[in-house]
C-alpha cells in the first residue's frame, strides 16, 4: 500500500473505473429472474454490453504496460527487473483469483483452476515479457498469429472422438482441453464440461492484451499531436470492428470461446472508447464529475476483491430468518420497485457500497500495489 503522486492518465483511470463499476453491478443482480437484457451475457453467439466487460480488463491492462514500463525497458539493463516483477504480479493475481475461490469452501477437490483474475494474471505475465523484449512489429506478427491459428484450431482441427471441428459449448476443442487437463471439479460450475476461462482460449485473451499494448503505444508517443492520436485510435477501432463483423460468419462473436472476431470486436470498441475518453478528459480537461469512477479506477484490484468479499458477507450476516442480502431484497427494495427494477437497485447499492471504501482511499490518495 503506498501514497501515490505519481501522474496519471486520467483517461485510463476513468475507463478502468467505469468498467469495474459495470462489473460489479453486472455480477450482483438482487434477482437472477429479473436482469434487463443488456446486463446479462449472451447466450452464446453475439456480444451484449455485460461481454464487453472482461475484454475491456484486458485491453486496459495492455494500455497500462507501455506506461509502466516504457521508460525503464529503453534501458536493457533494466529488463531482468521488470521481468521479475511482471511475473511477480501476474503470480500474484492468480493466488488472489484462486484464494476468493477458496476462502469460503475450502476444498480442493472443487476449486475452479481457471477464473477471471487467473485469466488477467497469465495474459499481464505474457504481454509484459513480450513487450520488454521485442519491438512494435514482433508485437503485431504475435497479436495477428494468435487470431489467426486460433480460428484455424477452433475451425479446422477435429476434436478428439468427435472427428469433426465444432464451435457448440461442450464439443469445441477448448472445451476438450479443459477436461483432458483439470477433472469436471475444477471447471465452471454452471457446466463442469467447458470453462469460458479455459487453456486455450486464453491464446486469443493475449491477443486482446497485445490490442492494448500497441494502442497505449500509440498514445504514449511524444511526436504526435493529439488531435492525430485521437483521429488514428478511431480509425483504428473502427477497422478493426469492421473485420470483425466480417469474420463474424465465419468465426462468430462469441466470449466464452473467446473468439478471434470477438478480440477485433471488443479491441476496436475499446480503442474508440478510449480515444473519446482522452480526448474529452485529458485533452480538453472536461474532468468534472469523475470522481466516483476515477476512484474505482485507481483501486481496480482492491475493488475487485470486495466485490467478491462483501456480497458473501452480507449473504452470512442472520437478519430475521434469512441474510441481510436477502433482507434488502425482499423488505426494501422489492417494496419500492418492480421486480426488474429492485434486481437492478440491488445490484447498485452494492457499488455504492464498495465504492464507500474506495472513495475513502482515493480521498487519502492510497493505492494498494500488487
Amino acid at each position: 500500500m503506498t501514497n501515490s503522486t505519481k501522474p496519471r492518465l486520467l483517461s485510463l483511470d476513468f475507463f478502468r473505473g467505469i468498467t469495474v463499476a459495470a462489473m460489479i453491478m453486472v455480477n450482483n443482480p438482487g434477482s437472477w429472474k429479473y436482469v434487463y437484457a443488456p446486463l446479462e451475457h449472451s447466450k452464446w453467439n453475439g456480444c451484449t454490453p455485460t461481454d464487453l466487460i472482461f475484454p475491456f480488463f484486458l485491453f486496459i491492462v495492455g494500455v497500462s504496460v507501455p506506461y509502466a514500463m516504457g521508460s525503464k525497458k529503453e534501458d536493457p539493463t533494466q529488463h531482468r527487473t521488470l521481468i521479475l516483477h511482471a511475473l511477480r504480479r501476474a503470480a500474484i493475481l492468480i493466488l488472489i483469483g484462486l484464494l476468493l475461490r477458496i476462502m469460503f469452501k475450502w476444498d480442493f477437490a472443487t476449486l475452479r483452476f481457471p477464473g477471471v483474475l487467473q485469466r488477467i494474471g497469465l495474459v499481464f505475465g505474457v504481454i509484459a515479457i513480450l513487450y520488454i523484449k521485442t519491438g512494435k512489429r514482433t508485437i503485431q506478427w504475435v497479436f495477428g498469429s494468435l487470431l489467426i491459428i486460433y480460428c484455424l484450431l477452433m475451425t479446422v482441427v477435429p476434436v478428439p472422438g468427435t472427428g469433426v471441428p465444432s464451435l457448440e459449448p461442450e464439443a469445441n476443442l477448448g472445451a476438450w482441453l479443459d477436461r483432458l487437463i483439470f477433472t469436471p471439479s475444477h471447471l465452471w460450475a454452471q457446466s463442469k464440461t467447458w470453462d469460458p476461462e479455459g487453456l486455450l482460449s486464453t491464446m486469443p485473451a493475449v491477443s486482446t492484451g497485445l490490442f492494448g499494448v500497441m494502442v497505449g503505444s500509440w498514445l504514449r508517443r511524444k511526436d504526435k499531436d493529439d488531435a492525430v492520436k485521437v483521429s488514428w485510435m478511431f480509425v483504428y477501432g473502427f477497422i478493426a470492428v469492421i473485420l470483425a463483423l466480417i469474420w463474424d460468419p465465419f468465426f462468430p462473436i462469441n466470449k466464452s470461446l473467446w473468439t478471434s472476431s470477438f478480440v477485433l470486436y471488443t479491441g476496436g470498441l475499446g480503442t474508440m472508447a478510449l480515444a473519446m475518453s482522452y480526448w474529452l478528459i485529458d485533452v480538453q480537461q472536461r474532468n468534472k464529475y469523475l470522481t466516483p469512477f476515477v476512484a474505482f479506477g485507481r483501486n481496480a484490484i482492491t475493488a475487485y476483491v470486495l466485490s467478491a468479499l462483501v456480497p458473501k458477507f452480507m449473504s452470512m450476516i442472520p437478519i430475521g430468518e434469512g441474510s441481510l442480502s436477502s433482507w434488502l431484497n425482499e423488505s426494501v427494495w422489492n417494496n419500492i420497485f418492480s421486480p426488474y427494477n429492485a434486481s437492478l437497485a440491488s445490484a447498485l447499492f452494492l457499488v455504492f457500497l464498495i465504492w464507500i471504501p474506495i472513495a475513502i482511499m482515493y480521498r487519502k490518495n492510497i493505492i494498494v500495489k500488487i
